[in-house]
């Protein structure tokens, strides 16, 4: 007898229109071909001027230990935050999730943060953005401080881009260390509309600026794409201009300390 074939990915558009809602999917392991719709009643998010930069952030950001990029590999960082845990049980990061986030992911729709250090990926997370916001899903880290340092460089690149939230679904002690607060899911809801409505942000901002339409050729559930890519660019160049002796760490480092 042949095995029953995979259940399909989530549809794009249904995925997107769950995001704008404020839900989101999760299975209970990983070769779970069910889903199920999850919207917290308690809701962690990350404020863009909040993030904080603790001195030895600061220090392992400005040394350069990692190179960062922006989606450069999003298969391999899904896996690894899919990977087994110490002391957590199975992941909820199942096949079909997978499957459906790199669908995203091609349609433009969804987004890395890697690090890597004498080449190999030790560190990242990924994501769903649209509009002006950011839907962190998970992030690893198989060295320290790895993925404080992809976070770091994800709230300075989504500044950049214009963002206004960043959500990170449930509160952890890892997040409330790096700045995170916790509101109510109805109060989301509400940052969430602004987030998406048409005053946001300016019309000349760097998903218009780089020719990402309202239809953009991505379906009605997605609409307008987050300028996470273009965001992350503009910060290399801005760190570059500055003529920093360092690595561009050191201008994210900067960054912050001048905002904080």
């Amino acid at each position: 007898m042949h095995a029953p074939a995979p259940p399909p990915p989530i549809d794009p558009d249904l995925l997107m229109l769950a995001y704008r809602g404020g839900v989101f999917p999760m299975a209970d392991a990983r070769d779970d071909p069910e889903i199920f719709w999850v919207e917290p009643r308690r809701r962690a998010i990350l404020p863009l001027d909040g993030f904080h930069l603790s001195k030895s952030l600061a220090r392992t950001l400005r040394r350069g230990r990692f190179a960062v990029t922006c989606n450069r590999d999003f298969a391999a960082v899904m896996q690894a935050c899919a990977g087994p845990r110490r002391d957590e049980g199975d992941t909820w990061i199942s096949e079909r999730i997978e499957a459906s986030y790199r669908q995203l992911h091609a349609r433009g729709a969804a987004h890395s943060i890697e690090c890597w250090q004498d080449g190999r990926l030790v560190g990242g997370l990924y994501g769903v953005g649209f509009d002006r916001v950011f839907c962190g899903e998970s992030m690893f880290s198989r060295v320290p401080d790895a993925s404080k340092v992809a976070l770091a460089w994800l709230v300075a690149a989504l500044r950049r881009a214009g963002a206004r939230l960043l959500d990170c679904q449930f509160m952890t002690e890892h997040l409330a260390s790096l700045g995170a607060v916790e509101i109510t899911q109805a109060e989301y809801l509400v940052r969430l509309r602004d987030a998406q409505s048409p005053t946001a942000g300016d019309a000349a901002g760097l998903g218009v600026a780089a020719g990402l339409g309202d239809d953009a050729g991505l379906g009605a559930g997605v609409g307008v794409p987050l300028a996470l890519p273009e965001g992350f660019a503009a910060l290399l160049g801005d760190a570059a201009a500055a003529g920093l002796s360092s690595s561009p760490g050191n201008f994210i480092a900067q960054s912050f300390t001048q905002t904080s």
